[in-house]
């Protein structure tokens, strides 16, 4: 059985690919023309050329494919050009996944992200049954990701055999990007974090969740949505683990979300001018923190097996990667 893997070089996508190939399953790994492909290097893996921005290259892919995993997203929580990130995750999500209906696929497995889920008043972690509306996704990344899982679930309704799973903070070894989450290890690690901001995360080793991408597949019921998560921290303990495993002294300053405002416009306004990278604080980042972002994997739990591992093995996994690769100088 031939299982194509959408975004196969990136972080999750990679780690999806890792343990299909753990597996002994024959894995085609579909990524963009000017992908780095050193996450999958030695991999036995059929490497082909496709991009979600043109269906025709993804008809191709799908070739002789008996399963798909669709883990590619355009993952930033700020963009210059919005309309490119729409067009990746939501118009290219569902030409996808139309063309594997076309193509036959037997079973298809959609990543998508807790992103799209509400939060809960009472600050108890949220599941999949939390009501959320797109009026309330803050940003163009939650918004896409949200109209993406919409148009999942659409087309599992009219027939095709969907499962979705939404991965909450996944943190490990290859996050070179790195992702915004990655990036907070990263410059945690690097002592460059003095304060923080007052709020919490779902931590998540990224190998767990590709198994939960494979217990998806194998378990998961078509049309239903799982939360694959790990433990809820937050955001100062997080830092505090990171400064542990460096040898560094923890932030000292824990600040409201609120008091970071100005500095995200200001980085905003200086990437607008081409000045920098994109920014490390945003306007979105900063209000998505304004309550913690905490879930619960309890349905993955229960109808799948999932199991997720304590949070400092991933912290700790994406500390020894970065070091491993010179990325703490």
């Amino acid at each position: 059985m031939t299982t194509l893997v959408t975004g196969a070089s990136g972080f999750v996508g990679s780690a999806v690919v890792r343990a299909l190939v753990r597996r002994g399953e024959p894995v085609r790994a579909m990524v963009r023309s000017s992908s780095r492909l050193r996450l999958l290097e030695g991999l036995p893996v059929e490497v082909v050329i496709g991009d979600l921005a043109d269906p025709r290259t993804c008809a191709a892919a799908l070739k002789g494919c008996e399963a798909l995993f669709h883990v590619a997203a355009d993952y930033r929580l700020w963009v210059a050009e919005p309309a490119t990130m729409y067009r990746t995750n939501v118009e290219g999500t569902r030409a996808l996944l139309l063309a594997a209906g076309d193509a036959g696929v037997a079973r298809i497995v959609h990543t998508s992200s807790v992103a799209t889920l509400g939060r809960r008043p009472d600050r108890l972690p949220a599941d999949e049954t939390t009501p959320a509306t797109l009026a309330s996704m803050i940003g163009h990344y939650k918004r896409s990701k949200f109209l993406a899982e919409e148009a999942a679930r659409e087309l599992a309704q009219a027939g095709l055999p969907i499962v979705i799973v939404n991965p909450s903070a996944p943190i490990g070894p290859g996050d070179a990007r790195p992702t915004p989450t990655g990036r907070v290890v990263l410059e945690a690690a690097r002592g460059r974090m003095p304060a923080y901001v007052d709020t919490g995360l779902n931590v998540v080793h990224v190998d767990d969740v590709a198994e939960g991408h494979l217990l998806a597949f194998e378990r998961g019921s078509v049309g239903e949505r799982y939360v694959l998560g790990g433990d809820n921290l937050p955001l100062g303990e997080i830092l505090a683990t990171i400064a542990r495993l460096v040898g560094r002294r923890p932030p000292r300053w824990r600040l409201p979300a609120t008091a970071v405002l100005p500095v995200a416009f200001v980085a905003e306004a200086l990437a607008r001018l081409g000045i920098g990278a994109e920014p490390f604080v945003t306007r979105d980042g900063v209000r998505m923190a304004q309550k913690p972002m905490y879930f619960t994997s309890a349905k993955a739990e229960r109808e799948l097996g999932y199991r997720s591992r304590p949070a400092e093995e991933a912290l700790r996994d994406a500390v020894s990667w970065y070091r491993s690769h010179g990325h703490l100088g």
